[in-house]
């Protein structure tokens, strides 16, 4: 449960920009940004197991999104209440607004998200991953970001710990 609700809070705090924000006025600097709602975005979510079916329940009381769901078992799911849209991965890349990874960490996903993944998704996307470093390419993700693509990314795992990398430089 705790990291399903700390997926919730990123996914709003990247729709908010509420990190932004906070460090913005510290600085003095008076910027309102309106965000968006949860209940208006498409949610992609990459593994439907334990955390990313209870993300998907916690967004209920929000107003549930357009929820794009990929996982290796399409079993997984079916006793849930929502309209789940099984979908590639890459269409979610390609049509979500926010995408959850909630993965284990093998030698098929290792390195499952790199530049191309990232420059297929839309330019104000943004990109979660709560559940194993090294599933997303690190380096990718600076240079993509770094770029002004995708809107930004929320990321509590790395492939090697404590990061000390540069993704640490962007905002």
């Amino acid at each position: 449960p705790a990291v399903a609700e700390l997926t919730i809070g990123l996914i709003f705090s990247l729709l908010r920009s509420i990190h932004l924000s906070s460090s913005q006025l510290h600085k003095g600097h008076w910027n309102r940004i309106f965000g968006r709602r949860l209940s208006e975005i498409t949610l992609g979510v990459i593994g439907l197991g334990r955390i990313g079916s209870r993300v998907i329940r916690r967004t209920k009381p929000f107003g549930t999104p357009r929820l794009l769901v990929n996982d290796i078992d399409p079993s997984k799911g079916s006793d849930m209440d929502f309209k789940l849209e099984w979908s590639s991965k890459e269409k979610i890349y390609k049509e979500a607004d926010i995408i959850c990874i909630h993965l284990p960490l093998t030698r098929h996903t290792f390195n499952l998200i790199g530049e191309k993944e990232l420059l297929s998704m839309k330019k104000d996307a943004a990109i979660i991953n709560v559940s194993r470093g090294g599933i997303i390419n690190e380096h990718d993700l600076f240079k993509v970001l770094n770029s002004g693509h995708l809107s930004g990314a929320a990321i509590d795992v790395f492939e090697k710990e404590p990061y000390d990398g540069n993704l640490s430089e962007i905002e």
